[in-house]
């Protein structure tokens, strides 16, 4: 990192009697209280380079020996003044990326310009800063880090600007084409004078490069440096994708494990409760900042990347427009998500729910609004809706229906979407708090013609009803009659036939589909367990006759219809 060198004059500040004074054969004239420190200066070398100083000393009454002049509000502490003033000295004082906007600021508070003497320090530092500071990638992204101690002097004197610029001009150049100091490695980095010559050791920069060190800028900083690298408009999305996803890393770690730590340290003591909600302000608005600098096209963010986003803003409460936003871009991609990805805790303290299951109703409700045209006819009730035909007969109709609105999300990513809701069904079905309506509307969210096969599906039905033995026949029902029984395996036919939780006519069901693919691929009907013999003869149903679809007029008796106890 570059540095620079004024004066020449070996230090001689001391402290005495917790007052900074300098040796000298001349007695001192002037008191300078900045913030609790006390100077004891000399008025020549001091008020030669600073006109305020000039105008206070002015102003105020000369006491005994010494004027006496309060600096309050200083900007960059005493740090920066004694800087200042080992300058108006002539004592030896090293600049560099890490104290420069401190100085800078003081300087300019001091009003240490050319009108008061040629060479002063306010045209030094800007000397220094645009011919070495800006062309030095790591000096320029330490220089803006450390703006936000002066938020007010940085933006007033330009400083903030210049440097967002500066770092979006090098991400813009291309790699080959560009020399500065590479620093993605963060060691050994070479000091370099900004008069002597640098011992460069090139390494070759990824085209990534620039995001991790970018990625230690305060989010006020960050947002307003990418969005000049986003309008630049040679990045590729994916880089302005990785980019984010390492600032997110960065800045949103372990966000749900957090939020049970920060619950019970707000508990202790008000204290901790203003500092876990402060942490929390701070990690909500880092997280809308992000999703407002996503890129609009399509894969630019992986969908588990999306997911994470979602499920840290579900926790830190952020704003609803955020969350949506987040719904339409997984939505979009929703075939690449993983069960384990859609698991989004609940914070709702209105049910005890386990996972947040309206969050994932809402983005297959996106992902099936994708380019979806008018329905031909009136849409089916989600819950509710009582069936009057065969269901051979609707199945055929609801797949010609559907099948015609799909013409955004291909048929193959509604495959595995259909796939990935029944694993996610398995998953939530154990909790016990999960309503039967939340289960009904996740199964029923998917168009039919999407499931090739409902063996997941049934064992989602399966677990749910363990999970959940409470359930009354009504309830059974409804919980059963998105399941096509057609559409179940060899092996899932055998185990619901046996299954003494589902409902009698789903039961049936699958032993007369089953006999008739059977009778299908041997030409004879295969022979049944004596036990479900028994059942279907005590039903008035012979399984020896060729079979046909079941009609919804079957005799059952109606107190029967949804329990299985008697096999």
């Amino acid at each position: 990192m570059k540095f620079m060198k004024l004066g020449s004059r070996p230090d001689t500040f001391y402290t005495s009697e917790a007052v900074r004074s300098v040796s000298s054969e001349v007695s001192s004239d002037l008191i300078v209280q900045v913030k609790g420190s006390r100077y004891l200066l000399h008025k020549f070398p001091l008020l030669s380079k600073c006109l305020r100083l000039q105008r206070l000393c002015s102003e105020s009454p000369e006491t005994s020996q010494h004027h006496i002049v309060q600096l309050p509000d200083f900007p960059g502490g005493v740090e920066a003044f004694e800087l200042c003033a080992k300058f108006c000295y002539g004592i030896t004082v090293t600049l560099s990326a890490f104290n420069i906007v401190a100085v800078r600021c003081a300087a300019e508070y001091l009003q240490m310009t050319e009108d008061v003497e040629k060479g002063n320090l306010a045209y030094k530092l800007e000397v220094f800063f645009n011919s070495c500071i800006l062309h030095g990638w790591k000096d320029s992204i330490v220089t803006l880090q450390s703006t936000k101690e002066f938020p007010l002097w940085s933006e007033d004197l330009g400083i903030t600007s210049r440097c967002i610029e500066a770092i979006a001009s090098k991400v813009l150049t291309h790699p080959s084409k560009m020399s500065l100091s590479h620093s993605y490695s963060r060691r050994e980095r070479d000091d370099e004078s900004c008069n002597g010559a640098e011992s460069r050791r090139h390494k070759p920069p990824g085209k990534g490069w620039w995001a991790e060190d970018m990625a230690e800028l305060s989010i006020d900083l960050y947002w307003r440096t990418m969005i000049a690298v986003k309008s630049g408009g040679k990045i590729p999305s994916n880089l302005i994708g990785e980019a984010l996803k390492i600032y997110a890393d960065r800045w949103l770690p372990n966000i749900s494990r957090e939020r049970h730590v920060n619950k019970q340290v707000a508990s202790d003591s008000d204290s901790d409760s203003d500092s876990t909600f402060e942490i929390t302000s701070r990690q909500r608005a880092i997280l809308e900042a992000i999703v407002s600098l996503l890129p609009a096209e399509k894969g630019a963010v992986s969908c588990s990347f999306l997911l994470k986003l979602l499920k840290a803003a579900n926790i830190l409460n952020t704003s609803s427009s955020s969350k949506m936003e987040l719904a339409r871009r997984v939505a979009l991609q929703l075939e690449e998500a993983t069960v384990r990805d859609l698991l989004i805790p609940s914070i709702s303290y209105a049910n005890s729910s386990v996972y947040d299951v309206d969050l994932v109703i809402t983005i297959l409700e996106q992902f099936m609004l994708q380019g979806q045209s008018p329905p031909t006819s009136p849409p089916r009730s989600k819950l509710g809706f009582e069936r009057r035909r065969s269901r051979s007969a609707e199945n055929i109709d609801l797949e010609f229906q559907e099948s015609r609105r799909s013409s955004s999300a291909s048929h193959g990513s509604k495959l595995k979407v259909a796939k990935l809701v029944d694993g996610y069904l398995q998953k939530i079905s154990r909790d016990v708090n999960l309503p039967l309506s939340k289960f009904i509307a996740l199964a029923e969210a998917i168009p039919y013609f999407s499931r090739l096969d409902h063996d997941d599906l049934y064992r989602a039905i399966d677990i749910y009803l363990k999970a959940h033995p409470d359930l009354n026949k009504s309830e059974r029902k409804r919980l059963c009659r998105t399941l096509d029984c057609k559409k179940l395996s060899v092996e899932a036919c055998m185990h619901a036939a046996q299954n003494e939780l589902l409902p009698l006519r789903v039961v049936v069901q699958v032993l007369f589909f089953e006999q008739a693919r059977a009778a299908m691929g041997s030409g004879k009907v295969t022979e049944l367990p004596s036990n479900i013999k028994a059942l279907l003869a005590a039903h008035n149903i012979d399984p020896s006759r060729p079979t046909t679809a079941l009609s919804t007029t079957t005799s059952i008796p109606a107190d029967d219809q949804w329990s299985v106890s008697g096999i």
